[in-house]
């Protein structure tokens, strides 16, 4: 899906670049690009933002697979991330194209989404890191929801 989707913006050298290079055992990948005012006076990404690329691609992920933050909200099951665990590797810069990509394990309780940012140009790992979330109903953890079916399919055992 997301290569056809880029397919006709892209020349074939550039579509060979994002799209040939394994995925290792990551499940979904977002392709995304810097904007200017996500850069601090370093000329580099603010960390922070990071964090933003991992949430969109997260989000992006759980739609792609037909579950909504906002549906599952709304039923009285929210989603929270209870830890986060960043490692930068090499800085992106302003217009760098990359790859956000995941997979999810499952730890008792907790679904954890096991992240890594990719540089295109060169394949540079800039960024890996887990996020562990955790979902509460009524006000108390809850092991199971009615959405688990829907997420298993889609977990990696590691």
């Amino acid at each position: 899906m997301l290569k056809s989707k880029f397919r006709s913006s892209l020349s074939k050298e550039r579509f060979h670049a994002i799209f040939t290079t394994p995925m290792k055992e990551y499940s979904y990948e977002l392709l995304m690009k810097v904007r200017d005012y996500e850069c601090d006076l370093q000329g580099i990404v603010n960390n922070a933002n990071y964090q933003h690329y991992l949430e969109h691609t997260r989000h992006e992920f759980l739609l792609s697979i037909g579950l909504s933050f906002a549906d599952m909200s709304a039923a009285g099951y929210d989603f929270v991330v209870s830890k986060v665990t960043l490692n930068y590797k090499s800085p992106l810069r302003s217009r760098d194209e990359f790859r956000s990509q995941l997979y999810v394990t499952r730890e008792g309780i907790k679904c954890v989404f096991h992240q890594e940012i990719v540089r295109v140009s060169d394949n540079k790992v800039c960024l890996k890191g887990t996020v562990e979330s955790v979902c509460i109903h009524e006000g108390k953890l809850v092991r199971s929801t009615p959405y688990d079916h829907i997420l298993e399919g889609h977990l990696i055992n590691k």
